[in-house]
C-alpha cells in the first residue's frame, strides 16, 4: 500500500499557530494529528487536535490540508459526525488562507482521505446547509453512467441525509470534470430534473474553494450525481 503525508497550518484563538502533519495510507481514511517536529529542536508531540487545543478555537487555516498527489476530502470529526468540512489542495499549487471559527472539544479529530494518483476518478461533494449541517458525499465514477454520490459516513443519498434542508455553500473536488455533463455534480429532484449544480474543481489546478452559487433545497428523493460521458 502507498502512503503520503498530509499537512496543514492552523491559527488558534490564543494567538498560537499549530502545524498538522500525518502520513496516511492511500485509499483509507485516517487522522491528521499535530506535527511531532515543528522546529529543528523538536516541539509538540503528535496529538489529536481536540486533545492539543481543547477549549481553543481554530480562527484561520493558513495552509489548507494538502497532500502531494490527491486528497479527496478532509473534515473535523466530533463524536463520529462531520462537524466541519475543511479546505484541501494539492502540494503542487499555490494556496491561500481560509477563515474558520470552530471551538475545539476533547475528542475532536481531523480526518482525511488520500489517493495515490492525482488522476484518480474519486469525486467528493462537500456541502453546508442553512442550519449549519456539514456533509460530504462521494463516488468513484466508472464509464459513461449516472453515478450517484452517497454520504461518506452513512452511505445514504443526499435526499435521505438532508431532507428539508437548504444547501447554502458547497464545492466539488474532482480531476474528472471534463467528463461530467455540465462539468459539474448535479443535484436532481424527485422528478430527475437538475435543481442544483457544483462545478468540479481540480485541486491539481487550484485550491478547492466553496461557493454559494448553484445551491438548492433538498427533498427526500433527491440525488447528487455525476453524469459521465466515459
Amino acid at each position: 500500500m502507498t502512503t503520503q503525508a498530509v499537512s496543514a497550518q492552523l491559527m488558534l484563538s490564543d494567538g498560537s499557530s499549530v502545524n498538522m502533519l500525518s502520513t496516511l495510507t492511500d485509499g483509507t481514511e485516517g487522522e491528521i494529528k499535530t506535527s511531532a517536529v515543528v522546529s529543528a529542536g523538536g516541539g509538540v508531540s503528535a496529538q489529536s487536535i481536540g486533545t492539543f487545543a481543547e477549549g481553543k478555537a481554530i480562527t484561520q487555516i493558513i495552509q489548507p490540508f494538502t497532500s502531494s498527489t490527491k486528497i479527496v476530502y478532509a473534515y473535523i470529526s466530533r463524536r463520529g459526525e462531520i462537524l466541519k468540512n475543511l479546505p484541501i489542495a494539492s502540494g503542487v499549487i499555490a494556496t491561500r488562507p481560509y477563515p474558520c471559527n470552530i471551538v475545539l472539544q476533547a475528542g475532536d479529530t481531523i480526518r482525511a482521505l488520500t489517493i495515490a494518483s492525482n488522476t484518480a476518478r474519486n469525486c467528493a461533494y462537500s456541502v453546508v446547509t442553512a442550519s449549519g449541517v456539514n456533509a460530504i458525499f462521494t463516488v468513484t465514477p466508472s464509464g459513461a453512467a449516472t453515478n450517484e454520490l452517497t454520504h461518506i459516513l452513512t452511505g445514504q443519498s443526499i435526499g435521505s441525509s438532508l431532507q428539508g434542508q437548504r444547501i447554502v455553500s458547497h464545492y466539488c473536488n474532482s480531476t474528472d470534470g471534463a467528463k461530467y455533463r455540465g462539468g459539474s455534480v448535479l443535484v436532481l429532484n424527485d422528478r430527475g430534473l437538475p435543481v442544483g449544480s457544483a462545478l468540479a474543481q481540480s485541486q491539481t489546478s487550484l485550491q478547492v474553494m466553496p461557493t454559494n452559487m448553484g445551491t438548492c433545497g433538498i427533498g427526500l428523493n433527491f440525488q447528487a450525481v455525476a453524469i459521465t460521458t466515459s
